[in-house]
């Protein structure tokens, strides 16, 4: 029997500590306030002193209110009920239909024995040319979007969600906007997408404690389903919101503070989560993508700067666009050697190209006179942002391929591309 306690020590916001014996770190309880009951975590534990973080906050709770811990970590129910389903961070239901708590798992657990993994060695192909031609998106790679706010980072996950050849969706929101809510509800759900997706959403109203529970929950299911033999890819935004809850809790925890207030073990936090990508030797695979906002465009701000040390390169999404010299999948020479023989070739001379565009659009701003090859790369240019790095784009990569050589045909001679002849004899277009 659970036992159950009936002073409340201190009350500290959403924070409040009680006296009590034989209890763990990450324990379960709950609380019997005046309004209702709500569930409560252990965050710190001293002695017989036990601080626990209550999901609903504290507004309502009094220090004569009882406390039942539960006796397990949180869980979250797993079957294939969830396909189609809306929750909150709580696990409860967003959408209206009901609570599941059948096959319930733990979250939160550690990530997979590497005896267990496989070298990534799949693409996921996404439909959208920036990221299957010039930075391939690998099965169990763990990538962040690197962004600032008001880009489109949102719309891209909505976009990925609905077109990534993937068995399952989960996806993750941290601190959403409402607005950002229903917009991936009703894109997801009038793209035909849902049916395959799992959400988890937080918004900016709901208590802060469940932000930090959405990346595990997330997490937890997509393991569930790869170990059902399913490739699953978890859409996380934003793991800077993810960060900065942990840090209102600490603060309010009154631990010291690190780098910029954040709590000293945040790359071990986001690595935690990070390392829960794995392609399994005889089942599925877990893929992440994260948004990673940067305060003030700060790459040096401590969330993006401790997740790049975590994952496997980034997408910069700048000016709406994924940007191709700040953006790296570190894992695509795995893979694209593999897709179609000119996809490396083609990828090299496409950048080599936008980049030598970049230097005649600095010389024209500079008033130098324009020559001929100067004429090619303005023309070059234009066509690459509007044909390649439009991320509306839904394309195969094949056609993909396609394109990028009949961009250069119409604007370079054969020879002044710079690509080996074999491959420019057998993918140049015949006019």
């Amino acid at each position: 029997m659970n036992k159950i306690y009936s002073k409340i020590e201190s009350i500290n916001g959403s924070v409040i500590t009680v006296k009590a014996e034989d209890v763990s770190y990450g324990e379960l309880a709950e609380i019997e306030t005046r309004f209702g009951k709500s569930l409560a975590e252990v965050n710190a534990i001293k002695g017989d002193t036990v601080s626990l973080q209550v999901f609903a906050g504290g507004r309502g709770v009094s220090t004569g209110d009882h406390i039942k811990f539960l006796g397990h970590r949180m869980e979250v129910s797993f079957s294939e009920n969830l396909l189609g389903r809306i929750f909150n961070g709580s696990g409860d239901p967003r959408d209206k239909g009901p609570a599941l708590a059948d096959n319930l798992v733990n979250i939160g657990g550690p990530s997979v024995n590497p005896s267990k993994r496989i070298m990534a060695r799949r693409m996921i192909r996404t439909g959208i040319p920036m990221i299957d031609m010039f930075n391939t998106l690998v099965v169990s790679q763990k990538l962040p979007i690197f962004s600032i706010s008001g880009e489109p980072y949102n719309q891209l996950l909505a976009r990925i969600a609905m077109q990534a050849e993937v068995d399952v969706i989960v996806l993750g929101g941290m601190g959403l906007k409402y607005d950002d809510y229903l917009y991936f509800k009703n894109t997801l759900e009038n793209g035909g997408a849902l049916s395959k997706t799992v959400m988890f959403m937080h918004t900016a109203a709901d208590p802060t404690v469940e932000c930090m529970k959405i990346p595990d929950m997330s997490l937890a299911v997509a393991e569930q389903f790869a170990l059902q033999g399913k490739d699953v890819l978890v859409l996380l935004t934003d793991m800077t919101n993810f960060a900065d809850a942990m840090k209102e809790i600490a603060i309010t925890q009154e631990q010291v503070p690190s780098n910029r207030g954040y709590p000293g073990d945040l790359y071990s936090q986001l690595a935690s989560r990070y390392e829960k990508a794995v392609d399994f030797a005889d089942a599925g695979s877990v893929t992440i993508l994260a948004v990673t906002t940067m305060p003030g465009d700060d790459v040096t701000h401590p969330v993006p700067d401790n997740t790049g040390y975590i994952t496997e390169g980034q997408y910069y999404l700048k000016g709406g666009r994924i940007e191709p010299f700040g953006s790296l999948s570190r894992l695509k020479q795995n893979v694209n050697g593999d897709t179609r023989d000119d996809h490396r070739a083609l990828m090299d001379g496409m950048i080599r190209l936008y980049s030598a565009y970049k230097d005649t659009l600095e010389k024209k701003s500079m008033g130098f006179m324009m020559s001929a090859w100067d004429e090619k790369l303005l023309k070059y240019g234009v066509m690459f942002e509007k044909e390649m790095m439009d991320l509306s784009k839904n394309i195969p990569l094949e056609d993909a391929l396609d394109l990028g050589w009949k961009i250069l045909s119409e604007c370079f001679d054969k020879q002044e591309t710079g690509i080996k002849s074999e491959l420019i004899e057998k993918h140049w277009p015949v006019k």
